[in-house]
Parts: C-alpha cells; sequence; structure tokens
C-alpha cells in the first residue's frame, strides 16, 4: 500500500510531466487557484501564465527532477536544466546560447494542489557560462 510519502511524490511526478507537455489545461489538477510563487500570489491563472511564457522565451525548456524530497504536505526538489534561452533569462542576455543550470523549489501542497512555491535559480553557473 503507498505511503503519503510515495502518493505525493508521484503526484509531483505527474505535475512535471504536465509542465514538459505544456498540458496547460491539467494545471488545474495540480496548482491550487490560490497559489504563491515566492510569496507573491499568483493564482492559477497567473502561474499558467508565468509557465507559458517561460516556454515561449525558452522553447526547448524541459524540467528534470535531479533530486526528490517529500515529507508530507511539502516537496523539496532539485531540477536540472539544460535549455537554449532566445533572449535575456534572469536578466542576463543569454541570446540563444545554451545553458545548463539547477533550481532549487520547495512547495506546500493543500487538498492534493501545490499553493506555495519558493523557488531559487542558480544564476551564478549562468553567468560563470556566459563569462567562460
Amino acid at each position: 500500500m503507498p505511503n503519503a510519502e510515495t502518493e505525493l511524490a508521484g503526484r509531483y511526478r505527474a505535475y512535471i510531466a504536465c509542465l514538459n507537455a505544456q498540458d496547460w489545461p491539467a494545471l488545474g489538477r495540480f496548482v491550487h487557484d490560490d497559489a504563491r510563487h515566492n510569496g507573491r500570489r499568483f493564482g492559477l491563472a497567473g502561474y499558467r501564465a508565468m509557465l507559458e511564457q517561460d516556454f515561449r522565451e525558452i522553447p526547448d525548456l524541459r524540467f528534470e527532477i535531479g533530486l526528490l524530497v517529500c515529507e508530507p504536505p511539502h516537496v523539496a526538489s532539485r531540477l536540472l536544466f539544460d535549455c537554449t534561452p532566445t533572449a535575456k533569462f534572469l536578466g542576463l542576455a543569454v541570446g540563444g546560447r545554451r545553458i545548463a543550470f539547477t533550481e532549487n523549489v520547495f512547495y506546500r501542497f493543500e487538498d492534493g494542489l501545490i499553493i506555495d512555491v519558493w523557488s531559487v535559480i542558480d544564476k551564478a553557473a549562468i553567468e560563470a557560462q556566459l563569462q567562460g
């Protein structure tokens, strides 16, 4: 019988698959209507708009889970990216260069949906690649 950690991990993996498929109509199965990102209330519509913008600016964007820790109602994940932003990214002039970086993300789930997201992207790793 699955335990709460296993169920939450499976739910999170399904959420990542939803992002990678850009299945925006299904996003509401994973993200709460009152979702917050780094303390800002985005709601589901704002969260979706943020993700859609990310995919417009980074056409080859793909979320890869490097590390996943579940302690319900929280999930901690280290996401791995290897992609090619078309212009600026995090205020950096990437301009079509391929970059690799990580994002450390913490989520809080409520009623099976993501309600809080706290995210930190390793901007220093991107800066180092652009300089070298």
